[in-house]
């Protein structure tokens, strides 16, 4: 069993919430979301908000801070292999409170179909919000284009 080693990244005037599955093992070894540099994640979101792609932690913390989004995973830890959300097993949710009792979320977004289905199940009792699925920045997703993604994942801002 994998426990998520990452805190859940927003502040008090977050507006928007994307949760991921689970962090890759890139994003595990450097303490942050989206790590692996295959992952389109931090292009996108750069892109979407007319901003440089960061690059250090700090630099991804300011992004989301500026643009009030607020940033965790669906899960608090699962066993699996790897990256690979489709080896996630005895899934255990995190509990969404500690970001929706002290920010301004207006909207929640989940990043690919795996995080929507954890989501679905175990979270959405808990919030009573529809989360809006959007294409996986996952370079597995290789059915997306930087394009058709950049296009979709537009929806945040609104």
């Amino acid at each position: 069993m994998i426990v998520h080693p990452i805190p859940p990244e927003y502040d008090h005037d977050s507006q928007v919430l994307i949760l991921g599955s689970f962090p890759s093992v890139k994003s595990r070894e450097q303490g942050f979301f989206y790590g692996h540099p295959q992952n389109r994640f931090w292009k996108v979101l750069a892109t979407i908000t007319n901003s440089d792609i960061p690059v250090t932690i700090e630099e991804k913390k300011a992004l989301l801070k500026k643009h009030h989004i607020a940033l965790w995973d669906t899960l608090k830890s699962c066993e699996i292999v790897g990256s690979a959300d489709s080896s996630i097993k005895n899934a255990v949710p995190n509990d969404l409170s500690i970001i929706l009792d002290n920010a301004k979320i207006k909207a929640i977004y989940v990043n690919g179909k795996t995080s929507k289905a954890y989501y679905d199940k175990y979270l959405k009792a808990q919030t009573g919000i529809d989360a809006i699925c959007l294409p996986s920045t996952s370079p597995a997703n290789a059915v997306f284009s930087m394009q058709k993604l950049i296009e979709s994942w537009k929806v945040i801002l609104q």
